[in-house]
């Protein structure tokens, strides 16, 4: 997309270069309007200026939701710097706090609600950074009339809007629009990931027209993703490619309660016919893999055999590989994991049938477009008047319920794949991408192929997978920051 060009404005609207007039009208950032805070954090006292529950579009659907906290350090309005930043080139940290493709509310500085510790948001400012939290629709929200309103795209269409609200007053507050770092867990993370994949494409032009969003671009600098649950009409065969064979497992039951999600572990064993379903989405993986013709550093193919065995499976052994060398080097006892094999002070060997008993199956196949329209990801991909549907062909043409499919157009707009390297999108220079070896929510082969694709387009990736890390985010924070901090 070209940048639009500003030829006149107003308060109230503008006119930009193809002669299109905006109202802009309630998207000006007031930087007087504002509560002065202090917070202590690492021994040091933290003032800044929290600037809250500011709507990032004209037209709301779900105006809870649609909003964003900015918080600035008060040096930046005094002249001051901090660690090497100034009110002018201090980046932009941009955390939502969407799990579960729920609605996701804006951060606040503060700690963590489940570990205590300081949040993202509190980390963020004591090194420099504005923060920019924006709150987005969930597959949950509903308006008054009882129609569904955070289905796909929304929660990404928010966070787009969000990103055009900074870009359009970079120049009256603090903090550099070009530098926008976005950061999330889980579906937060696939959210992350995409906003970094797809600026600017003209596919989410209608739905931030409709909502009143600022004109002009939705382009980020960096991505930090957590355990990104993406690629979602590939997942499914992902995970039985990884977990096929392996009976048991411990799913997790995702609700919401008092705005927070709540998740809860029931045991259970695959039925017969669930096995069956199993056995039928493995072999569909590596098709879809080979169709990708993914390379590694050296340039050498990444690919499976009918079978799931090739250079594509040894590349995510490699990376476990790595990730258990470097617990082991922190002093880490891994004697007693059979799946690794350790010569001399090295891990020479990872057991990849092993490795998948430790790390344990969570989910049921398919483990994304369920059968009987039961996932998130099923509530995800419903509009106003349907609840659930499918998002597959494969589940449509095994539904327990004669589902409904969504639009091919609808799913694309939710996958970081279809816009990573297209003339149609702007993709982030920087990503940081965190898995966890315990995860088991997607399949690792999901975030290597991302890392991958971007690899292979041209872009800065640091992809690690943290040893026996469960699924989750921001534990690694300082490390975070300290990334940040070496891409300038």
């Amino acid at each position: 997309m070209k940048a639009l060009i500003l030829t006149c404005c107003s308060s109230a609207a503008l006119i930009l270069s193809n002669g299109v007039q905006a109202d802009v009208m309630g998207l000006e950032f007031n930087s007087d309007h504002y509560e002065s805070k202090t917070i202590e954090y690492a021994g040091q006292s933290i003032q800044y200026r929290a600037y809250e529950s500011i709507p990032y579009v004209i037209k709301p659907v779900v105006s809870d939701y649609q909003v964003m906290n900015i918080y600035i350090p008060e040096a930046y309005f005094q002249g001051g710097s901090i660690q090497g930043y100034q009110a002018e080139t201090a980046p932009i940290f941009l955390p939502n706090q969407v799990g579960g493709y729920m609605p996701g509310k804006a951060m606040v500085v503060g700690t963590n609600d489940r570990t205590g510790q300081a949040n993202s948001a509190l980390v963020a400012l004591s090194k420099g950074l504005v923060v920019a939290a924006p709150a987005a629709r969930g597959r949950t929200n509903q308006t008054a009339d009882g129609r569904w309103a955070g289905k796909a795209p929304a929660a990404i269409v928010d966070l787009k809007a969000a990103v055009r609200y900074l870009h359009y007053n970079d120049a009256a507050m603090p903090g550099d629009a070009n530098k926008i770092v976005s950061n999330g867990t889980s579906a937060g993370g696939a959210l992350s990931a995409l906003l970094g994949a797809s600026a600017d494409s003209t596919d989410y032009d209608t739905y931030l027209a409709a909502l009143g969003a600022a004109p002009g671009s939705d382009a980020i600098w960096a991505v930090s993703a957590y355990c990104p649950i993406t690629n979602l009409e590939h997942a499914d065969m992902a995970y039985e490619w990884q977990f096929n064979g392996y009976n048991d497992y411990q799913k997790m039951n995702i609700s919401m309660l008092d705005y927070q999600v709540k998740r809860e572990l029931v045991a259970g064993t695959l039925t017969k016919e669930e096995q069956q379903v199993s056995d039928q989405l493995k072999p569909l993986f590596p098709e879809y893999v080979n169709s990708l013709g993914l390379k590694d550093s050296s340039g050498y193919p990444l690919t499976l055999d009918q079978d799931g065995n090739g250079s594509f499976k040894d590349a995510v052994v490699a990376y476990i590989q790595a990730s258990a060398q470097n617990a082991l080097e922190k002093g880490q006892d891994l004697s007693g994991l059979e799946f690794v094999t350790i010569d001399q002070g090295r891990v020479t060997a990872i057991d990849w049938d092993k490795y998948r008993s430790y790390a344990e199956r969570q989910k049921l196949p398919p483990a994304f477009d369920a059968l009987d329209l039961s996932a998130g990801e099923n509530n995800l991909f419903g509009n106003a008047l349907i609840d659930n549907q499918h998002f597959t062909e494969f589940s449509v043409q095994h539904s327990t319920m004669s589902g409904k499919r969504v639009s091919e157009s609808t799913v694309k707009l939710m996958n970081t794949m279809n816009y990573i390297g297209t003339s149609d999108a702007q993709t982030a220079e920087h990503w940081r991408i965190r898995v966890g070896t315990k995860d088991r929510d997607t399949s690792l082969a999901i975030s290597a192929i991302l890392a991958a694709k971007l690899e292979n387009t041209g872009h800065d990736v640091d992809y690690f997978l943290p040893w026996d890390v469960p699924h989750s985010g921001d534990y690694d924070l300082d490390e975070l920051f300290a990334w940040i901090k070496s891409i300038q």
